[in-house]
Protein backbone atom coordinates (compact mmCIF):
# COMPACT_ATOMS: atom_id res chain seq x y z
CA UNK A 1 0.00 0.00 0.00
CA UNK A 2 1.27 3.42 -0.76
CA UNK A 3 2.41 5.39 1.92
CA UNK A 4 -0.38 8.51 3.09
CA UNK A 5 2.19 10.77 4.76
CA UNK A 6 6.77 10.07 3.78
CA UNK A 7 9.15 12.13 6.48
CA UNK A 8 12.80 11.94 5.36
CA UNK A 9 15.42 13.96 7.59
CA UNK A 10 13.47 16.13 9.06
CA UNK A 11 15.36 18.37 11.97
CA UNK A 12 14.32 21.57 13.24
CA UNK A 13 16.87 23.80 15.01
CA UNK A 14 15.91 26.44 16.99
CA UNK A 15 18.59 29.52 17.25
CA UNK A 16 19.28 30.62 20.59
CA UNK A 17 20.00 34.30 20.98
CA UNK A 18 21.45 36.66 23.58
CA UNK A 19 22.79 39.74 24.27
CA UNK A 20 21.63 42.79 23.51
CA UNK A 21 22.06 42.70 19.70
CA UNK A 22 20.62 38.97 19.43
CA UNK A 23 23.38 37.34 18.54
CA UNK A 24 22.97 33.48 17.55
CA UNK A 25 25.19 31.62 20.24
CA UNK A 26 23.74 28.53 19.69
CA UNK A 27 21.27 25.65 18.69
CA UNK A 28 18.75 23.72 20.43
CA UNK A 29 18.13 20.46 18.37
CA UNK A 30 14.49 19.89 18.87
CA UNK A 31 14.35 17.45 16.56
CA UNK A 32 17.68 15.85 14.60
CA UNK A 33 16.45 13.71 11.32
CA UNK A 34 13.38 11.67 11.93
CA UNK A 35 12.36 9.17 9.03
CA UNK A 36 8.88 7.24 8.99
CA UNK A 37 5.52 6.60 7.10
CA UNK A 38 2.30 6.49 7.86
CA UNK A 39 -0.36 4.48 5.53
CA UNK A 40 -4.20 5.41 5.00
CA UNK A 41 -6.27 4.10 7.92
CA UNK A 42 -3.30 3.82 10.03
CA UNK A 43 -2.17 4.95 13.85
CA UNK A 44 1.37 6.04 14.27
CA UNK A 45 1.82 6.83 18.24
CA UNK A 46 5.06 8.95 18.81
CA UNK A 47 6.05 8.18 22.59
CA UNK A 48 8.94 9.68 24.67
CA UNK A 49 9.63 11.57 27.87
CA UNK A 50 9.16 15.85 27.56
CA UNK A 51 11.52 17.70 25.52
CA UNK A 52 12.22 14.75 22.95
CA UNK A 53 10.83 16.69 19.86
CA UNK A 54 7.33 14.44 19.70
CA UNK A 55 5.41 17.71 19.69
CA UNK A 56 7.83 19.32 16.94
CA UNK A 57 7.48 16.89 15.01
CA UNK A 58 3.60 17.06 14.86
CA UNK A 59 3.93 20.59 14.23
CA UNK A 60 6.75 20.20 11.20
CA UNK A 61 4.81 17.65 9.20
CA UNK A 62 1.50 20.19 9.42
CA UNK A 63 4.39 23.05 8.45
CA UNK A 64 2.64 24.90 11.35
CA UNK A 65 6.74 25.57 11.99
CA UNK A 66 9.08 25.26 8.91
CA UNK A 67 11.86 22.62 9.29
CA UNK A 68 15.79 23.36 8.97
CA UNK A 69 16.11 20.31 6.90
CA UNK A 70 14.37 17.49 5.72
CA UNK A 71 11.15 16.04 3.46
CA UNK A 72 7.47 15.88 4.21
CA UNK A 73 5.65 14.25 1.46
CA UNK A 74 1.63 13.63 1.89
CA UNK A 75 -0.06 11.94 -0.62
CA UNK A 76 2.84 12.37 -2.79
CA UNK A 77 3.82 15.50 -3.08
CA UNK A 78 6.81 17.85 -1.09
CA UNK A 79 4.78 20.01 1.26
CA UNK A 80 7.60 21.95 1.54
CA UNK A 81 7.66 23.05 -1.81
CA UNK A 82 4.53 24.56 -1.71
CA UNK A 83 3.62 28.21 -1.20
CA UNK A 84 2.05 29.71 1.59
CA UNK A 85 -1.37 29.55 -0.65
CA UNK A 86 -1.24 26.39 -2.24
CA UNK A 87 -0.53 25.15 1.92
CA UNK A 88 -3.62 26.54 2.67
CA UNK A 89 -5.32 24.45 0.57
CA UNK A 90 -3.97 21.15 1.68
CA UNK A 91 -4.95 21.78 5.58
CA UNK A 92 -7.76 20.69 4.60
CA UNK A 93 -6.55 17.55 3.83
CA UNK A 94 -4.61 17.56 7.55
CA UNK A 95 -5.62 18.83 10.48
CA UNK A 96 -4.61 18.76 14.06
CA UNK A 97 -6.16 18.41 17.65
CA UNK A 98 -4.07 19.98 20.55
CA UNK A 99 -3.34 19.10 24.03
CA UNK A 100 -5.38 22.01 26.38
CA UNK A 101 -8.91 22.41 24.39
CA UNK A 102 -9.47 25.25 25.94
CA UNK A 103 -6.78 26.75 24.76
CA UNK A 104 -7.31 25.78 21.32
CA UNK A 105 -10.90 26.97 21.26
CA UNK A 106 -11.70 30.69 20.78
CA UNK A 107 -13.73 31.68 24.38
CA UNK A 108 -15.57 34.81 22.23
CA UNK A 109 -16.66 32.37 19.49
CA UNK A 110 -20.09 30.03 19.93
CA UNK A 111 -19.43 26.54 19.30
CA UNK A 112 -21.22 26.99 16.02
CA UNK A 113 -19.36 29.65 14.66
CA UNK A 114 -16.17 27.95 15.43
CA UNK A 115 -16.96 24.88 13.76
CA UNK A 116 -18.73 27.01 10.77
CA UNK A 117 -15.82 28.84 9.89
CA UNK A 118 -13.65 26.24 8.53
CA UNK A 119 -16.32 25.07 6.31
CA UNK A 120 -16.83 28.90 4.91
CA UNK A 121 -13.19 29.00 4.42
CA UNK A 122 -12.73 25.73 2.00
CA UNK A 123 -16.29 26.33 0.33
CA UNK A 124 -17.47 23.06 1.78
CA UNK A 125 -21.08 24.68 3.33
CA UNK A 126 -22.49 27.03 0.55
CA UNK A 127 -25.10 28.92 2.20
CA UNK A 128 -25.88 29.50 6.26
CA UNK A 129 -28.54 26.86 5.94
CA UNK A 130 -26.04 24.76 4.65
CA UNK A 131 -23.83 25.69 6.63
CA UNK A 132 -25.43 25.26 10.18
CA UNK A 133 -27.01 21.85 9.05
CA UNK A 134 -23.23 20.64 8.67
CA UNK A 135 -22.27 22.00 12.32
CA UNK A 136 -25.48 19.87 13.58
CA UNK A 137 -24.04 16.84 12.06
CA UNK A 138 -20.25 17.43 13.45
CA UNK A 139 -21.84 17.37 16.87
CA UNK A 140 -23.63 14.62 17.14
CA UNK A 141 -20.89 12.76 15.32
CA UNK A 142 -18.77 13.67 18.34
CA UNK A 143 -21.60 12.62 20.86
CA UNK A 144 -22.95 16.04 21.54
CA UNK A 145 -26.38 17.71 20.56
CA UNK A 146 -27.11 20.16 17.82
CA UNK A 147 -28.04 23.08 20.31
CA UNK A 148 -24.85 22.90 21.75
CA UNK A 149 -23.73 25.45 19.18
CA UNK A 150 -25.37 27.87 20.49
CA UNK A 151 -22.73 28.06 23.90
CA UNK A 152 -19.30 28.63 24.32
CA UNK A 153 -16.34 26.90 25.11
CA UNK A 154 -17.06 27.87 28.93
CA UNK A 155 -19.74 25.87 29.20
CA UNK A 156 -18.49 22.59 28.71
CA UNK A 157 -16.91 20.16 30.29
CA UNK A 158 -13.20 19.39 29.81
CA UNK A 159 -14.05 16.37 28.17
CA UNK A 160 -16.66 17.72 25.67
CA UNK A 161 -14.16 20.34 24.85
CA UNK A 162 -12.05 18.35 23.90
CA UNK A 163 -15.34 16.41 21.60
CA UNK A 164 -15.18 19.87 19.83
CA UNK A 165 -11.99 20.42 19.18
CA UNK A 166 -12.04 16.48 17.22
CA UNK A 167 -15.43 18.01 15.71
CA UNK A 168 -13.73 21.01 14.49
CA UNK A 169 -10.50 18.74 12.76
CA UNK A 170 -13.25 16.56 11.22
CA UNK A 171 -15.25 19.53 10.03
CA UNK A 172 -12.98 19.72 6.52
CA UNK A 173 -13.20 15.81 6.47
CA UNK A 174 -9.45 15.53 6.68
CA UNK A 175 -7.59 12.29 5.53
CA UNK A 176 -4.65 12.89 8.37
CA UNK A 177 -4.86 14.14 12.19
CA UNK A 178 -2.30 15.01 14.63
CA UNK A 179 -3.75 14.40 17.95
CA UNK A 180 -1.04 16.12 20.22
CA UNK A 181 -1.56 14.38 23.74
CA UNK A 182 -5.30 14.77 22.86
CA UNK A 183 -6.32 12.91 26.22
CA UNK A 184 -3.18 13.84 28.67
CA UNK A 185 -5.65 16.37 30.37
CA UNK A 186 -8.43 14.18 30.93
CA UNK A 187 -9.74 12.08 33.98
CA UNK A 188 -8.96 8.01 33.73
CA UNK A 189 -12.65 7.79 32.34
CA UNK A 190 -12.90 10.24 30.03
CA UNK A 191 -9.51 9.61 28.40
CA UNK A 192 -11.68 6.03 27.39
CA UNK A 193 -14.08 7.89 25.78
CA UNK A 194 -12.65 10.07 23.59
CA UNK A 195 -10.15 7.25 22.89
CA UNK A 196 -13.48 4.77 21.58
CA UNK A 197 -14.26 7.87 19.97
CA UNK A 198 -11.89 8.30 17.78
CA UNK A 199 -11.30 5.22 17.60
CA UNK A 200 -14.90 4.94 15.61
CA UNK A 201 -14.09 7.82 13.49
CA UNK A 202 -10.83 6.46 12.08
CA UNK A 203 -12.98 3.19 11.16
CA UNK A 204 -15.57 5.00 9.87
CA UNK A 205 -14.04 7.80 8.00
CA UNK A 206 -10.65 5.59 7.18
CA UNK A 207 -8.33 8.83 9.22
CA UNK A 208 -4.81 8.57 10.02
CA UNK A 209 -3.90 9.44 13.04
CA UNK A 210 -0.10 10.74 14.28
CA UNK A 211 -0.99 10.01 18.05
CA UNK A 212 1.60 11.67 20.34
CA UNK A 213 1.78 10.68 24.03
CA UNK A 214 3.79 10.01 26.83
CA UNK A 215 1.37 7.29 28.00
CA UNK A 216 2.14 4.02 27.00
CA UNK A 217 -1.14 2.44 28.30
CA UNK A 218 -3.27 5.21 26.49
CA UNK A 219 -1.09 4.56 23.34
CA UNK A 220 -1.31 0.48 23.53
CA UNK A 221 -5.19 0.64 22.89
CA UNK A 222 -5.13 3.19 19.54
CA UNK A 223 -2.02 3.03 18.14
CA UNK A 224 -0.82 0.07 15.12
CA UNK A 225 2.49 1.24 15.42
CA UNK A 226 4.97 3.19 18.04
CA UNK A 227 7.75 5.21 17.60
CA UNK A 228 9.82 5.90 20.35
CA UNK A 229 11.99 9.16 20.66
CA UNK A 230 14.51 10.49 22.35
CA UNK A 231 16.29 13.59 22.46
CA UNK A 232 15.24 14.08 19.19
CA UNK A 233 15.63 11.08 17.46
CA UNK A 234 13.65 7.79 17.20
CA UNK A 235 15.08 5.23 19.12
CA UNK A 236 12.93 2.32 17.93
CA UNK A 237 9.75 1.72 15.69
CA UNK A 238 7.49 -1.33 15.92
CA UNK A 239 4.63 -2.92 16.22
CA UNK A 240 2.52 -2.05 19.19
CA UNK A 241 1.89 -5.99 19.90
CA UNK A 242 5.33 -6.23 18.75
CA UNK A 243 6.10 -3.64 21.05
CA UNK A 244 5.00 -4.79 23.96
CA UNK A 245 6.49 -7.70 24.05
CA UNK A 246 9.83 -7.79 22.90
CA UNK A 247 10.87 -3.88 23.41
CA UNK A 248 14.46 -3.59 22.26
CA UNK A 249 16.22 -0.41 23.33
CA UNK A 250 17.02 0.55 26.61
CA UNK A 251 15.28 3.30 26.80
CA UNK A 252 11.83 1.68 25.31
CA UNK A 253 12.28 -0.94 28.56
CA UNK A 254 12.49 1.93 30.75
CA UNK A 255 9.67 3.54 29.50
CA UNK A 256 7.62 0.15 29.50
CA UNK A 257 8.46 -0.47 33.44
CA UNK A 258 7.51 3.10 34.19
CA UNK A 259 3.47 2.39 32.89
CA UNK A 260 1.61 1.02 36.25
CA UNK A 261 -0.27 -1.90 36.85
CA UNK A 262 -3.27 -1.83 37.93
CA UNK A 263 -3.18 -5.10 39.94
CA UNK A 264 -2.23 -4.55 43.43
CA UNK A 265 -0.60 -8.28 43.59
CA UNK A 266 1.70 -7.58 40.45
CA UNK A 267 5.67 -7.18 40.87
CA UNK A 268 8.24 -6.83 38.78
CA UNK A 269 11.80 -5.12 37.94
CA UNK A 270 11.97 -1.98 37.44
CA UNK A 271 14.86 -0.58 34.81
CA UNK A 272 15.05 2.75 36.85
CA UNK A 273 17.01 5.63 34.55
CA UNK A 274 19.82 7.27 36.33
CA UNK A 275 20.60 11.19 35.46
CA UNK A 276 19.16 13.68 33.75
CA UNK A 277 18.10 14.23 30.12
CA UNK A 278 21.12 15.92 28.69
CA UNK A 279 20.61 19.22 26.86
CA UNK A 280 19.79 19.42 23.30
CA UNK A 281 21.78 22.63 22.53
CA UNK A 282 24.51 20.48 23.33
CA UNK A 283 23.54 16.55 23.15
CA UNK A 284 26.54 13.42 23.80
CA UNK A 285 28.43 12.10 21.13
CA UNK A 286 27.72 8.95 19.82
CA UNK A 287 24.29 7.36 21.41
CA UNK A 288 22.40 9.88 23.12
CA UNK A 289 20.98 7.80 25.51
CA UNK A 290 24.92 6.40 26.80
CA UNK A 291 24.73 8.97 29.62
CA UNK A 292 21.68 6.84 31.52
CA UNK A 293 22.26 3.66 29.95
CA UNK A 294 22.88 0.35 32.04
CA UNK A 295 24.20 -1.27 28.76
CA UNK A 296 26.79 1.74 27.81
CA UNK A 297 30.06 0.51 26.34
CA UNK A 298 33.24 2.40 24.74
CA UNK A 299 31.57 2.40 21.22
CA UNK A 300 28.01 3.73 22.65
CA UNK A 301 30.09 6.97 23.28
CA UNK A 302 31.87 7.29 20.17
CA UNK A 303 29.77 5.94 17.45
CA UNK A 304 25.93 7.03 17.04
CA UNK A 305 23.75 3.94 16.27
CA UNK A 306 21.40 3.61 12.95
CA UNK A 307 17.85 3.08 13.18
CA UNK A 308 18.21 -0.27 11.69
CA UNK A 309 15.42 -2.79 10.93
CA UNK A 310 15.42 -6.79 11.48
CA UNK A 311 14.01 -7.77 7.93
CA UNK A 312 10.77 -6.88 9.55
CA UNK A 313 8.57 -4.51 11.27
CA UNK A 314 11.17 -3.77 14.37
CA UNK A 315 13.34 -1.06 14.22
CA UNK A 316 16.36 -0.37 16.69
CA UNK A 317 19.02 2.25 17.21
CA UNK A 318 21.42 -0.06 19.55
CA UNK A 319 23.42 -2.44 17.55
CA UNK A 320 23.93 -4.35 20.97
CA UNK A 321 20.13 -5.01 21.96
CA UNK A 322 20.23 -9.14 20.81
CA UNK A 323 23.51 -9.11 23.95
CA UNK A 324 21.39 -7.88 26.12
CA UNK A 325 18.79 -10.24 29.15
CA UNK A 326 15.00 -10.38 28.05
CA UNK A 327 12.89 -7.61 29.57
CA UNK A 328 11.88 -7.84 33.20
CA UNK A 329 8.41 -9.55 32.96
CA UNK A 330 5.63 -9.64 35.50
CA UNK A 331 5.92 -11.86 38.30
CA UNK A 332 2.73 -12.96 40.86
CA UNK A 333 3.73 -12.37 44.23
CA UNK A 334 4.45 -15.04 46.95
CA UNK A 335 0.97 -16.02 48.63
CA UNK A 336 -1.33 -13.10 46.63
CA UNK A 337 -3.41 -15.91 45.36
CA UNK A 338 -6.25 -15.60 47.61
CA UNK A 339 -6.01 -11.57 47.35
CA UNK A 340 -5.96 -12.15 43.70
CA UNK A 341 -8.98 -14.40 43.55
CA UNK A 342 -11.13 -12.04 45.79
CA UNK A 343 -9.71 -8.42 43.21
CA UNK A 344 -11.40 -10.73 40.24
CA UNK A 345 -14.56 -11.15 41.63
CA UNK A 346 -14.83 -7.41 42.99
CA UNK A 347 -14.17 -6.44 39.53
CA UNK A 348 -16.34 -8.34 37.62
CA UNK A 349 -19.01 -7.47 40.47
CA UNK A 350 -18.76 -3.98 39.57
CA UNK A 351 -18.36 -4.54 35.85
CA UNK A 352 -21.83 -6.86 36.01
CA UNK A 353 -23.49 -4.06 37.93
CA UNK A 354 -22.41 -1.54 35.60
CA UNK A 355 -24.17 -3.26 32.80
CA UNK A 356 -27.41 -3.92 34.54
CA UNK A 357 -27.74 -0.05 35.61
CA UNK A 358 -27.20 1.39 31.96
Amino acid sequence: MTALLEVGGLAKHFPVRRGAFGLVSGHVRAVDGVDFELRTGETLAIVGESGCGKSTVGRLVLRLIEPSTGQVRFEGEDLLALSDSEMRMRRQRMQVIFQDPYASLNPRMTVGAMLGEPLMLHGLAKSEAARKARVGELLELVGLRPDHARRYPHEFSGGQRQRLAIARALAVEPKLIVADEPVSALDVSIQAQVINLMRSLQQRFGLAYIFISHDLAVVKHIADRIAVMYLGKIVETATTDELFRDPRHPYTRALLAAVPLPDPTAVRQRALLEGDIPSAMNPPSGCRFHTRCSFAREACRRDEPLLADDGGSHATACPYWPEFPPPAVLAEAAGQDADRRRLARLQAAFVTNQREAS
